[in-house]
């Protein structure tokens, strides 16, 4: 339990942070890792998959949805140390899936992607624009034109953007490597904000003798938020992930090519997207098809006939 003590301690530091977790669900995962280290004896960090299948044998006694958090709580950390480079494979597989269902991805919508910019602009129209300003361009068309994880934004080399080359090729999770398409308006907004990196700097978005924390990186978001006019609980790096991924898929993108894009082992990880899409029609055609309309004002929530 020593050696996973700190891990456990910057993993519930990162999601409090850049997932926003509440109080009660950052007591639970705490709770499920520290009991789950004290089980495995010799620890997280160095467990395999025959071990967590040893583990995952002494639930059964548990309901499925107690199983199926205690087991998200795990990949969630073997995904964290994968992010960090503590771990080159990801032995989470070996637990159980519950059938729960799994909620859909907050996302924001066009108008709201619209007042995120909107508000970069009206910055940047200032003369001669705030670096910081510039930089901030940057992460968010890169966030929302690319679909980066935090971390593959954050830890982007100084010159992974090219200005000739309308592609990235990024290391993900398990090492994996995928070729990430980079938009025109990205690329230039890269230029702008890398013309103040300093040419001896390793990384294209430095900070002190690093470059920017995942952590910093959420803080941002949330203050365009704010300036947006957004609730800054809407906003997040990943939402805005989530937001690339959702709005492609409605401009008639194929799912395989969204699944490479993003970096997915699985594409049933890709498919929640179409839910989320399939969602949005089910809310149009109760709100505007006149048998929606007619449903609700005969009293029927149309919602509880939805199959």
């Amino acid at each position: 339990m020593s050696d996973d003590t700190a891990l456990i301690d910057r993993f519930l530091e990162m999601m409090a942070a850049e997932r926003g977790a509440a109080r009660n669900t950052l007591a639970a995962y705490g709770t499920d890792l520290r009991l789950a280290s004290d089980a495995l004896g010799s620890g997280l960090v160095a467990a395999d998959a025959a071990a967590l299948a040893r583990l995952a044998d002494g639930w059964d006694a548990l309901s499925a949805a107690t199983v199926a958090r205690k087991a998200a709580s795990l990949r969630r950390f073997f995904g964290f140390l994968a992010d960090e480079g503590l771990r080159a494979d990801d032995p989470s597989d070996a637990l159980p899936r519950p059938g729960t269902r799994r909620p859909l991805p907050r996302i924001l919508s066009a108008i709201d992607i619209g007042r995120l910019f909107a508000a970069i602009e009206d910055r940047l129209a200032r003369v001669p624009p705030d670096p910081l300003d510039l930089r901030l361009s940057a992460l968010v068309e890169l966030l929302y034109g690319s679909g980066l994880r935090a971390t593959e934004l954050v830890s982007l080399p100084r010159g992974a953007v090219h200005p000739d080359r309308p592609f990235l090729i990024l290391k993900g999770k398990g090492e994996r490597e995928r070729m990430v398409p980079i938009s025109d308006r990205a690329r230039l907004a890269v230029a702008a904000w890398r013309a103040h990196v300093p040419p001896e700097s390793a990384w294209l978005f430095p900070s002190g003798r690093n470059h920017l924390s995942r952590i910093r990186l959420y803080q941002l978001m949330k203050a365009l938020a704010g300036v947006a006019g957004i609730p800054p609980d809407r906003v997040s790096p990943h939402v805005l992930r989530h937001a690339f991924a959702t709005h492609l898929l409605e401009g008639g993108a194929d799912l395989r090519a969204l699944q490479a894009m993003l970096g997915h082992a699985d594409i049933s990880t890709t498919e929640i997207y179409t839910h989320v899409d399939s969602a949005r029609l089910v809310e149009m055609v109760n709100a505007r098809h006149p048998l929606g309309e007619a449903l609700a004002g005969r009293g029927v929530d149309v919602s509880a006939h939805e199959a």
